[in-house]
């Protein structure tokens, strides 16, 4: 009983007597939200496309992050590097179309979710082939000091992450609600022989849409890569970007941002003012258990459009 005490009461008494403090942790877990949220954003897109779950988005992170960095290391200047790269994630879009996507046209879900898993290992085969499997260092340029701002330490390379990350969601929510395309791409996820029939170019959308993924999977590796170097284990980012996506709604461009940025100051409040608690390691689990309990009651997410299906 102490103890379930202790567990429900010390926090808050610790957040109230350090508001400051508290209010420092709240600012990291938003900035670490960010970070998610940019792996998350490529899944949306994938899915609003397609309507299946691109299991390779977080080997699309690592492929992007490991070209740019090779193509560094062998001495390219830093601009002609990511235009380079982006051209390759482009090119990496016409051949998942051409190879992958065209095949599968009008066949079940399952198949094209069991494809990105292939597409998954093939990519982390081909970076490791292409590049080396050695932890590589990422530097764009982009400073990592601390700062005070209003008396609480602040990280400048996270403020410019949720920078990009803004300028990201706003491009892409317009891109989704305002142009044509947004809307063919929407119509294609929604049936794909419906969308042939009038007139919409699948293989185009396709490729589009994986190209926009392909370029958000660069920033996102560019973001990881500098934070934390350029290794294997970034692929598996994807892993936390999916309590994100449940959070947010598989659909919703704006929850994928929301539900990184709720995990993120849940992660860190958790970790703070909990772990001492339980003996810490609560951010390894506490983005799996609230992810649950949406499962539970909302599956369909914050912001994820509630599907009816009537036979």
């Amino acid at each position: 009983m102490e103890f379930l005490k202790a567990l429900l009461v010390s926090p808050f008494l610790d957040m109230a007597g350090s508001p400051l403090f508290t209010a420092e942790v709240v600012l990291g877990g938003l900035l670490t939200g960010v970070m998610y949220s940019l792996v998350a954003l490529g899944f949306v897109l994938i899915f609003k496309a397609s309507g299946v779950f691109n299991f390779a988005q977080g080997s699309m992170v690592l492929f992007a992050a490991l070209t740019l960095v090779g193509l560094l290391e062998r001495g390219v200047p830093i601009w002609a590097a990511l235009a380079a790269t982006l051209v390759v994630m482009v090119a990496l879009a016409w051949l998942i179309e051409r190879f992958m996507l065209r095949p599968l046209v009008n066949q079940p879900d399952i198949s094209l979710f069991m494809a990105t898993i292939g597409l998954s290992f093939l990519l982390e085969g081909t970076g490791e082939w292409l590049w080396g499997s050695n932890v590589k260092r990422l530097d764009v340029g982009i400073p990592d000091k601390s700062f005070k701002l209003a008396g609480m330490l602040v990280n400048q390379f996270d403020l410019f992450a949720a920078g990009i990350a803004a300028v990201l969601v706003a491009v892409l929510a317009v891109f989704f609600q305002r142009t044509r395309v947004g809307r063919a791409l929407r119509a294609v996820a929604d049936d794909h022989q419906a969308a042939l029939s009038v007139g919409i170019p699948l293989k185009t959308i396709w490729v589009i849409v994986w190209s926009v993924a392909g370029a958000v999977a660069l920033v996102a590796g560019i973001m990881w890569g500098a934070k934390s170097g350029v290794q294997f284990s970034l692929s598996l980012i994807a892993l936390k970007a999916l309590p994100v996506l449940i959070l947010g709604g598989l659909t919703s461009v704006p929850g994928a941002i929301v539900g990184g940025l709720i995990i993120g100051v849940g992660e860190k409040l958790g970790e703070v003012f909990w772990g001492p608690l339980v003996g810490g390691a609560i951010e390894n689990w506490f983005a799996y258990m609230l992810a649950l309990a949406f499962l539970l009651f909302r599956p369909q997410g914050l912001f994820g459009e509630r599907i009816i299906e009537r036979v």
